[in-house]
């Protein structure tokens, strides 16, 4: 193989082309309507089971499955009948029985029915129970025959319990119940962040004014009269300015990007297991946060290992910013606060926040000024080079934002333009590090191996570290790799064990090529492979490109699947054979 862009795999390993067939089963019903198909169109298999007579497409119909797969549903629905009362789930031995206190309660009440339909345990230890000596997921753990009892109630292991109270293995940043109702009903206050904002915008406006009436020097902020409202005042406003933020030595730490909606807390963990310094939650929405919405405030969950942790704020304006950075400092335990200015989504983009904020400098200003501010933990910037190929921005802002109150940059050596398509940009990295000096720059971008990394520290030699995004989705163990300075053949075997421990329905590799099967060891992370098999059968599986087979491995993972279940890919280009 020799065609640029594609991984060189030796020739024993690698598989001739084949037209890809489309699956049917993992296809919506929207599109089947697209290609002419209905649900009845089937024909039975030799174990009866059914399967859609139309296999081969045409170009044409292959064209009509492109994109996302929108609007898709939930994979199965739940019986409700079939389904244990929240009030039963939690019964504990020794206890009376609690009483469902809901009208019409349309779920199961009867516990002993339930456990007779409730689906095979996937394995005998439950990792809740072993560690906290209580598993908070009750008659419903599909591990539960551990700790539930045959008259269908909860043991607790006290000596369990007791030690991990003490002991340092919680995961940090829940969120309360009365700090949600008091976020959901508007009344946290806010006034110190209101206050500020309004504080910096007229000193911004003061001084423009007296600039354009004359070209006289700028007036100091002392002399600036400025009126507030509320309990907080000027004084209040000016102290909480002149606080010393804590600091973090980023020198040669191996930071962990935020990625976005896979970077999640059991993810993380394996990252901090095998060498990750520095770990930063995903990209958290600024306005879901304030309206104390669940599904965004597990994006600032923690786990005691993650020593050096931080939260990524996006939003398009300084208010959202300033409020979420003051309620995050008070309410959660982080070191660091991060801002997005690289997310290319088109629905934030348009809407002025991640990469729409480099087109947005005056409102940039305030929101870095303002979050800054309002923090007395560091505030770091991420960033892209710019928002089109043609016209990069990031060494002009580069030197603002030491002005401003940040405390780290990250730059991405790609354009919003250009997502992943090119290769990122170090020297283009290296003049961005050299405007900002002395502020510290991490580089992100294209780092696959150690000799990845070995080239971006000798190309910028000013760089203060390197953020790791895919190189680390695709391999975990990367952090091992830079740090041993190696290139690590890890077997499938290792590979499934990492699966197991992140128990998510991770069932592919993304595009990972084992170190044996390359010709020209290391892979490039821009470099494809042919259609290729494994070493052994779970190393071709791991590496199949099929969504069938990503279903195998998480019944690998996860017990089989239930009844009635339709798996839809994200991407319809992963509908196929």
């Amino acid at each position: 193989m020799s065609q640029e862009g594609i991984c060189k795999i030796k020739a024993e390993y690698i598989l001739p082309e084949q037209n890809r067939e489309i699956n049917l089963d993992c296809v919506s019903d929207k599109d089947k309507k697209k290609l002419g198909i209905s649900n009845t169109d089937t024909q039975s298999n030799e174990d009866g089971t059914p399967q859609f007579k139309k296999q081969k497409m045409s170009k044409k119909d292959m064209k009509k499955l492109k994109g996302q797969n929108k609007s898709r549903g939930p994979t199965f629905h739940v019986n409700k009948e079939s389904e244990l009362c929240n009030t039963l789930v939690h019964i504990v031995e020794g206890e009376e029985t609690p009483k469902c206190n809901r009208n019409n309660c349309n779920f199961l009440h009867d516990v002993q029915k339930y456990l007779e339909m409730k689906p095979k345990d996937i394995g005998e230890t439950c990792y809740n129970y072993h560690i906290f000596g209580k598993c908070s997921r009750g008659l419903t753990c599909r591990f539960g025959s551990e700790h539930i009892t045959p008259e269908g109630k909860n043991k607790i292991n006290m000596g369990k319990k007791q030690q991990s109270e003490t002991a340092d293995v919680h995961t940090l940043n829940q969120l309360q119940h009365d700090l949600q109702i008091s976020l959901r009903k508007r009344n946290y206050n806010f006034d110190l962040a209101e206050a500020l904002v309004k504080y910096n915008d007229k000193i911004r406006k003061q001084k423009n004014e007296k600039n354009e009436a004359n070209n006289q020097q700028e007036a100091t902020d002392a002399n600036l009269e400025i009126k507030t409202s509320g309990t907080v005042t000027d004084d209040d406003v000016i102290k909480l300015q002149g606080k010393e933020k804590k600091s973090i030595d980023w020198t040669g730490k191996l930071f962990l990007s935020p990625l976005t909606t896979v970077g999640n807390l059991p993810f993380r963990r394996i990252c901090k297991e095998f060498g990750a310094d520095v770990t930063c939650g995903e990209m958290a929405m600024c306005s879901s946060l304030l309206q104390g919405a669940p599904q965004e405030w597990a994006l600032v969950k923690r786990h005691s290992t993650e020593n050096i942790f931080g939260v990524q704020l996006c939003a398009n304006n300084p208010h959202l910013l300033t409020k979420c950075g003051q309620m995050l400092q008070k309410e959660t335990k982080i070191d660091f606060i991060d801002l997005n200015l690289g997310c290319p989504i088109e629905l934030v983009y348009k809407n002025g926040g991640g990469c729409g904020l480099l087109r947005r400098q005056r409102v940039l200003e305030s929101c870095v000024r303002n979050l800054s501010d309002i923090l007395t933990i560091p505030l770091t910037v991420k960033t892209r080079t710019g928002v089109y190929n043609t016209e990069n921005v990031a060494h002009i802002l580069a030197p603002k934002f030491k002005e401003w109150g940040a405390s780290l940059i990250t730059i991405h050596g790609r354009s919003r333009e250009q997502r992943y398509t090119k290769s990122a940009d170090w020297q283009y990295i290296r003049t961005v590090a050299q405007a900002a000096a002395p502020l510290p720059v991490l580089g992100n971008g294209d780092i696959l191996s150690y000799d990845d990394y070995k080239n971006a520290m000798e190309t910028v030699p000013e760089l203060t570290g390197i953020m790791i995004g895919r190189g680390a989705l695709i391999k975990p163990w990367i952090f091992t790799e830079l740090k041993e300075q190696k290139l690590w053949d890890i077997s499938s075997t290792e590979r499934f064990d990492i699966l197991k421990k992140v128990y998510k329905l991770w069932t592919r590799t993304l595009g990972y090529v084992p170190v044996g099967l390359l010709e020209n060891p290391p892979q490039k992370i821009n470099e494809r492979p042919p259609y290729f098999r494994g070493r052994n059968d779970l190393e071709t599986l791991m590496a199949s490109p099929s969504a069938s087979d990503w279903i195998k491995i998480s019944e690998m993972l996860v017990g089989p699947i239930p009844e009635n279940f339709q798996f839809l890919p994200k991407h319809k280009a992963n509908s196929y054979k």
